[in-house]
């Protein structure tokens, strides 16, 4: 060993470090947290619902099953555990209720789940899929006011491929709105 008494386990969070720097150049995850940030109030509404389902379930099973089970559901916040593996639909097994009771609130708790998550993750999908309309829009306005004159120039060849760029477009994506646009401005001229 090289330095003894050296924990090496700390190279291990150093490696971690530069994957977050590599997160830091790509264009996808800066746009979903973007999206999440746009829609932050709706994305805080339906952590909000989830909160409440936690809370809510995590309560009544908690009455159900701590008679049965005192272990397992000793406090409310021990059913917590309980509800949010079943809300999350993880669902690892190793706490599942006894009675009928706990069974049917097991089942309402899993669909209330299942509707919550499917909330979260149409918020972000809506708020991912307005986010990169915004960046197609800005692109084709940019492209619009450089094809005003007829043809590109290399600055505003220049400017566009920056934006490009910057916008993650593909080339396909840029090479469709640049035929879209020049039909329809030989269209309207």
């Amino acid at each position: 060993m090289l330095l003894p008494g050296l924990d090496l386990r700390v190279l291990r969070i150093l490696r971690l470090m530069r994957v977050f720097k590599l997160s830091h150049y790509s264009t996808a995850l800066e746009d979903l947290f973007s999206a999440i940030w746009q829609e932050r109030r709706s994305f805080a509404a339906a952590s909000y619902l989830l909160l409440l389902a936690l809370i809510l379930t995590s309560s009544i099973m908690f009455y159900a099953e701590s008679e049965h089970q005192p272990d397992k559901f000793s406090s409310i916040p021990n059913a917590m555990y309980w509800s949010l593996i079943t809300l999350t639909t993880v669902g690892y097994g190793d706490v599942s209720p006894v009675t009928s009771i706990g069974k049917v609130i097991s089942i309402f708790t899993a669909f209330l789940g299942v509707s919550i998550v499917a909330m979260l993750t149409g918020i972000v999908a809506s708020a991912f899929s307005n986010q990169m309309a915004r960046k197609r829009v800005i692109y084709e306005g940019e492209l619009r006011r450089a094809l005003a004159d007829g043809e590109i120039d290399d600055d505003e060849r220049m400017l566009l491929d920056e934006l490009k760029d910057q916008f993650g477009l593909s080339d396909d994506q840029t090479e469709l709105l640049f035929e879209q646009v020049r039909k329809e401005t030989r269209l309207s001229g």
